[in-house]
């Protein structure tokens, strides 16, 4: 096997040396051997926040900060609404959660704050 490490940009194990430098046929991201490092995954680079600026992580517990109108239906989640055991999700809504008396419901998370 080449001991040439995979991409730190994109992850890909298909690069090749060429010149002194590594090359990605992948991304074309080019560097040189000494300076590979590990990639960033998708989990560790997601940080997501709550209106107050406080680290949201999955299973914790939040309170609406702001009406909310439910699309597609007459109901509104009320300010000081809690919601229990969220789970963080990449996309246009940042959590996934259950409210009680609606159901499940994307939230983002600038209109929460941590319980």
């Amino acid at each position: 096997m080449s001991d040439i490490p995979p991409c730190p940009q994109c992850g890909s194990t298909y690069a090749y040396a060429d010149r002194g430098l590594v090359v990605c046929p992948e991304c074309a991201h080019e560097w040189t051997p000494a300076d590979a490092v590990e990639p960033v995954s998708a989990e560790a680079a997601r940080v997501v926040k709550d209106a107050v600026g406080n680290v949201l992580a999955d299973g914790d517990s939040v309170v609406v900060v702001k009406d909310l109108k439910v699309k597609g239906s007459s109901s509104v989640v009320k300010v000081g609404t809690k919601v229990r055991n969220i789970r963080l999700v990449d996309g246009d809504h940042d959590i996934d959660c259950r409210v009680d008396g609606i159901g499940a419901m994307g939230l983002k998370s600038e209109f929460v704050r941590k319980a």
